[in-house]
């Protein structure tokens, strides 16, 4: 195995910068919709609006969850650093692995959340085909 070096981990900055920003981006999108779903149901209380709120709970908490794995990814990563800055290069290789699982799972949520999302957008189109069909 190569000796891990200062340039490994700090390769990793970049893509969880944008990650993060990715999912900064989603989070927000998340809360303007709740925040209008939140008016409409207030003005009428419909359970598709139930249905689409719980959805985008527990899309928010996965945003979340996908958030902090990756921040804490980048905190190791920047340990990883310092202990190669130091001279730790055995603590530094265990450090910069837990960061990368930690980026793993975050990368997994990503996927969860993809596909909730996307289930979320079927309903949608069912209801879109079944109000078709009934014109």
């Amino acid at each position: 195995m190569e000796e891990l070096t200062l340039t490994t981990p700090a390769l990793l900055f970049s893509a969880i910068s944008l990650i993060m920003l990715a999912y900064t981006n989603r989070f927000l999108a998340y809360a303007a919709v709740i925040r209008n779903l939140h008016g409409i149901y207030l003005e009428r209380k419909e359970e598709s609006l139930i249905r689409q709120i719980k959805n985008l709970k527990l899309r928010l908490n996965l945003t979340r969850w996908m958030q902090i794995f990756g921040i804490s990814s980048l905190l190791f990563c920047v340990l990883t650093m310092f202990l190669i800055y130091i001279h730790q290069h055995n603590m530094a290789v265990w450090i910069f692995g837990f960061a990368l699982i930690l980026l793993i799972i975050s990368l997994a949520l990503l996927i969860k959340e993809i596909q909730i999302s996307a289930q979320a957008l079927q309903y949608h189109i069912a209801d879109i085909e079944e109000h078709l069909e009934k014109n």
